[in-house]
């Protein structure tokens, strides 16, 4: 970014799920944007893979994002090791059991809510604690199906569309914590486990020509557009957006 601010510059920032996906590429981005990274993430070898891949800006914790007392401990962690704490992307979250209402087991129900919502949850209650007062922001990666129905997917649209909530309503207590609260609203993005279990899926290969086709823009995303998104809305050029819902999806939730 030769010639021109970098817009995380000094900032500490949490990234939760930054062993791969859009966790990765977004501290990833975070990082090139002139970040120091907390990168948390329940698989310990994909993290410090993420952490070795941005080098000496960026520290590896490994955090069950589910769990109360992993969340706190890792949370406090990152603030003893930084000093403090600017910002953080809440982007852990696991995909949807990809069954009918009816079909659908309770534990699997449990599951998804404990990390998709929950998990956002714990994540906000700890980092909200952590930058009161400081002017400090946090974006929470819902999806396009935060805003929209979509068969086979109850469990995860119910989490997604708490996640936009969870981020609504917190952002009404901005006056209170002094912690700005946005959310990315993400369509169908390129990621590895997108394109191995979707895109290499015989099963789905009907539908993927119409997936594409519902993002008009005419194709699906990168992990990369969608940290950009995030960056900005984390940094200070964003400082009068509070309680946005930020769609990158290519036009999908715009039909």
């Amino acid at each position: 970014m030769s010639g021109t601010s970098r817009l995380l510059d000094g900032k500490v920032v949490i990234v939760t799920g930054a062993g791969s996906g859009i966790g990765r590429a977004a501290a990833r981005v975070f990082a090139e944007d002139g970040a120091q990274l907390a990168l948390f993430d329940r698989d310990p070898r994909g993290n410090e893979e993420t952490r070795d891949l941005i080098g000496g800006s960026a520290r590896a914790w490994t955090c069950d994002v589910s769990d109360e007392a992993s969340v706190a401990e890792a949370v406090a962690g990152a603030v003893a090791a930084f000093g403090r704490l600017d910002g953080a992307f809440n982007n852990a979250g696991i995909e949807m059991a990809n069954k009918l209402v009816p079909d659908l087991d309770a534990a699997e129900w449990a599951r998804i809510m404990a990390i998709n919502l929950t998990g956002v949850f714990l994540c906000m209650k700890y980092q909200t604690r952590a930058m009161q007062g400081s002017g400090g922001a946090i974006v929470n990666n819902s999806s396009g199906d935060g805003i929209i129905g979509a068969p086979y997917a109850s469990d995860y649209v119910a989490t997604k569309h708490g996640v936009v909530g969870l981020t609504r309503a917190a952002a009404c207590e901005t006056r209170y914590t002094g912690v700005r609260v946005n959310a990315v609203l993400p369509g169908l993005i390129l990621t590895p486990m997108v394109e191995e279990r979707l895109l290499g899926n015989p099963a789905f290969e009907a539908q993927v020509a119409p997936m594409v086709e519902r993002h008009s823009i005419g194709r699906f995303g990168q992990p990369e557009e969608v940290g950009q998104a995030a960056c900005w809305l984390l940094s200070d050029r964003a400082s009068f957006v509070n309680g946005a819902l930020l769609t990158v999806d290519g036009g999908y939730t715009a039909r």
